[in-house]
């Protein structure tokens, strides 16, 4: 029941007629990545994906990575060999400089990869995710001497990152952190303090992690002003670029999770561990974002990648569990897809992992604008969306994730509660995409507390009116896309009036915007989705598939009917302000404060 399906035809249609991808191909740099080529590419790395890391999710979800008795870690079986052929084959390199080793693809074209991974095995996929976090940060803020010694094979994964951010005494709030970084005479730093769940923090799959470590340097300012960022290497590395001494960096244990078990969840421990200053000191927490903002967009698409799986197991149970007799049948018994109510779940997986895949694929091809683009403007501009966009892409796909992988639990009825069917593992594993790289929550307090006040709310209301330049063309499309069109226009004017209200009182009483944050955010994630459909729906028919157009213009219309209703009722939510949540204190929430009556 658990085989994965790498959905080639649905992406190879986004990325050709949803996102213009054909234009992201002409920017200066992408020459070589036309879209036949891209094409071709990502069809062998499906193949790789569900050849060869597909088959070990269930292995490592059962077997979990294992702390020795000398502190090392093992993965489960198959794992280092499989990471070994994703090295060879260079898919995690496919997206990254030319200079250093990579393909210089686009971003576009990296999150496909990231997608694909992802659907195949979920914990697997962390380990190139956060190397790919912590390029990133050194791409933007290393010196030429830290670049040339580690880049080369972080980019082609031979050596493998991580994150070190949080610490027992500092969970979201980073500032809060108190591992030191003392100069030594030799320009180095030494580190010493305690970080926890570091994701691949220790593992067996590559010889050597270099460590990006959030510490403080003696005299810092406090909060996230003193904050700088190192690199810590496992093993110190020789003038020669060989591996020289172990570096003092240990495990202290693994975490027990509820799901991404095959992920090492490491507690390390720096005693005056060797460091390299990244940038200059105080500055960690701008390098910091850097590496946040690479992996919140990767999270998103965890949700979207999960949920795909799940989605794919749950229809293919439903087409082979016969259960009852539906509406109008004969026989002994009706397959369970022919029940309305299944159908209601898989129609509600299909549209919601569709225009997931539409607004991720979206986000990352003006990421790729605001770096490429030759015009500066263009690339402000995208650079604005991207600010946007990607909160919403974090936060509203991980909490479908969560929801859709639930969905697909229920249609396997009990038997999706029996760990043997897979349909349990999936939900366990997405479980923590809402948690990590920034709670959800803080997503949405991101989304107002920073995005919306960008140029004094325009920036988000010139977004939105950009989304509603679709409406015009619905009304030229046909009297189908009428139903499209009219429930579009009424969400977004509730959005507008929930922006608008947000834009007014935000700064005035932050804590009322901040109140709100969440649904408001689920509004724009529901717009954003419907919009994404619709542009497929109309994109369709050129094609000259009429089974494609149709699908496109059944799912935008389930999607505009059926689903994005909820927008508008989450207004009042999202507008609320904050006197009824404050208004109860401790006691009266946990009752203590009632009186029982003899």
């Amino acid at each position: 029941m658990d085989q994965y399906q790498p959905p080639l035809a649905d992406i190879s249609f986004a990325l050709e007629h949803v996102v213009g991808y054909p234009d992201i191909a002409k920017l200066p740099g992408f020459e070589h990545a036309d879209l036949d080529t891209v094409v071709e590419l990502l069809e062998q790395c499906g193949d790789f994906m569900a050849a060869a890391v597909a088959p070990t999710n269930r292995t490592g979800d059962t077997q979990g990575s294992r702390l020795q008795p000398d502190g090392t870690v093992l993965t489960p079986d198959g794992f280092k060999e499989v990471y070994r052929q994703y090295v060879e084959a260079g898919w995690g390199s496919v997206p990254l400089p030319e200079e250093y080793g990579g393909g210089g693809f686009p971003r576009t074209v990296g999150l496909v990869i990231q997608e694909l991974i992802t659907s195949a095995n979920m914990a697997f996929s962390l380990c190139p995710l956060l190397t790919q976090g912590a390029i990133e940060a050194l791409l933007h803020y290393g010196d030429d001497a830290l670049k040339e010694r580690y880049l080369p094979k972080m980019v082609t994964g031979e050596w493998t990152g991580t994150m070190n951010l949080t610490e027992p005494q500092a969970g979201s709030d980073v500032g809060a952190l108190t591992t030191r970084a003392v100069r030594q005479g030799d320009g180095s730093y030494a580190i010493t303090g305690q970080k926890i769940f570091i994701t691949y923090g220790d593992h067996d799959m590559a010889e050597q992690i270099v460590h990006l470590v959030l510490a403080r340097t003696p005299g810092a300012p406090e909060g996230t002003r003193g904050i700088s960022c190192f690199i810590v290497p496992k093993f110190l590395v020789n003038d020669d670029g060989s591996l020289g001494a172990r570096n003092t960096v240990e495990t202290v244990s693994l975490e027990h999770k509820m799901g991404i078990h095959a992920s090492p969840t490491c507690v390390l421990s720096y005693e005056n561990a060797t460091g390299y200053l990244i940038g200059e000191e105080n500055k960690g927490m701008r390098i910091m974002f850097v590496m946040m903002n690479s992996a919140r967009l990767g999270v998103g698409v965890q949700g979207l990648a999960v949920a795909e799986r799940a989605y794919q197991q749950s229809l293919a149970y439903a087409q082979e569990r016969r259960q009852g007799l539906a509406a109008g049948a004969y026989g002994a018994s009706s397959p369970i897809i022919d029940f309305p109510d299944v159908r209601r779940m898989l129609m509600t997986q299909r549209a919601h992992v569709a225009a997931m895949r539409y607004l991720m694929l979206l986000d990352a091809s003006y990421v790729d604008i605001s770096t490429h683009h030759p015009d500066p403007a263009v690339r402000s501009r995208a650079d604005e969306i991207v600010g946007i966009l990607t909160p919403i892409c974090k936060s509203f796909g991980t909490d479908l994730g969560n929801e859709l992988t639930s969905l697909a639990l229920q249609i396997h009825g009990g038997m999706g509660f029996i760990e043997e069917t897979g349909a349990a593992q999936h939900l366990r594993d997405i479980r923590i995409a809402a948690i990590y790289e920034g709670t959800n929550g803080i997503q949405a307090a991101d989304l107002v507390g920073r995005k919306l006040g960008v140029r004094g709310g325009s920036s988000m209301l010139e977004f939105l009116g950009t989304m509603r330049e679709i409406e015009p063309q619905l009304a030229d499309a046909g009297t189908e896309f009428d139903p499209i069109r009219v429930e579009l226009g009424r969400q977004f004017d509730a959005l507008e009036e929930a922006t608008r209200w947000m834009v007014r009182t935000g700064p005035g009483d932050p804590n009322a915007a901040l109140s709100g944050s969440t649904p408001y955010l689920r509004m724009w994630g529901l717009c954003t989705g419907a919009w994404m459909l619709a542009r497929a729906a109309l994109a369709a028919p050129a094609t000259g598939d009429a089974g494609l157009a149709e699908s496109q213009l059944v799912l935008a219309r389930f999607y505009a009917e059926q689903l994005l209703p909820q927008c508008a009722s989450l207004l009042g939510a999202a507008t609320a302000g904050s006197r009824d949540l404050f208004a109860l204190d401790a006691g009266q929430l946990s009752g203590a404060a009632r009186k029982v009556r003899s």
